[in-house]
């Protein structure tokens, strides 16, 4: 279990994390392919086998979570698309007690997130999360995302957090190595992301599906 007496700043992750990851599930892999069928005027299998491909060329990179980027690449209206299904944004249920009870046990709260800023603000006015927060990081401020150790090496420059005495939560595996790599001393991972999927497996990291049992 997590040693909280040595854990002084939490840096927290958006989607998946703090929020179920269901909007952008359904979102990236389901709106999106169904307007691009009917915009190219493809069939649906086809549309989502392009988008497969068009996700597994950029996995990891800046571009994977950058909004200006798929508008551009997909000539769709991104943002007018998710402003359609944002009724499916949600926080995760254990949330509000967590993020509290960590308010009140003084820690400093950061959202580290590789999510486009405009997203981030869209997520903001749905679920009021940015009032429990000290702080918050969009990696698209570094044109970089947390999977690269860059990224890292320079959030810590302009937080100044104590990489010995920070926890980092998050619901990606390659994400959570990054910050391994770099050094973060506390690491927690997310099994359960998305509501509507089961559980993910997590050998490597301390994990939770309920963090009101790590309170």
């Amino acid at each position: 279990m997590l040693n909280w007496s040595k854990i002084d700043t939490v840096l927290l992750d958006m989607d998946g994390t703090l929020l179920d990851l269901h909007f952008d599930s359904r979102f990236w892999l389901n709106v999106v392919p169904e307007q691009l069928a009917l915009t190219r005027n493809i069939t649906l299998d086809e549309a989502k086998a392009d988008m497969h491909k068009r996700y597994q060329a950029v996995s990891g990179q800046i571009q994977w979570y950058c909004l200006d980027y798929w508008q551009e690449q997909l000539n769709l209206p991104i943002m007018e698309l998710k402003r359609q299904t944002q009724h499916l944004i949600k926080v995760r249920e254990d949330v509000p007690h967590f993020l509290t009870e960590l308010k009140k046990a003084g820690k400093e709260l950061i959202l580290l997130t590789n999510a486009h800023p405009e997203n981030v603000m869209l997520k903001f006015e749905h679920t009021a999360i940015d009032n429990y927060l000290d702080g918050v990081v969009s990696t698209h401020q570094y044109g970089v995302s947390k999977e690269q150790q860059s990224l890292w090496h320079q959030v810590q420059k302009d937080l100044g957090f104590n990489k010995q005495r920070t926890l980092f939560v998050d619901d990606s595996v390659p994400v959570l190595n990054a910050a391994r790599e770099y050094g973060i001393e506390h690491l927690l991972a997310v099994a359960n992301p998305d509501s509507q999927q089961p559980h993910n497996v997590i050998a490597d990291y301390l994990n939770v599906t309920d963090y009101r049992n790590i309170i």
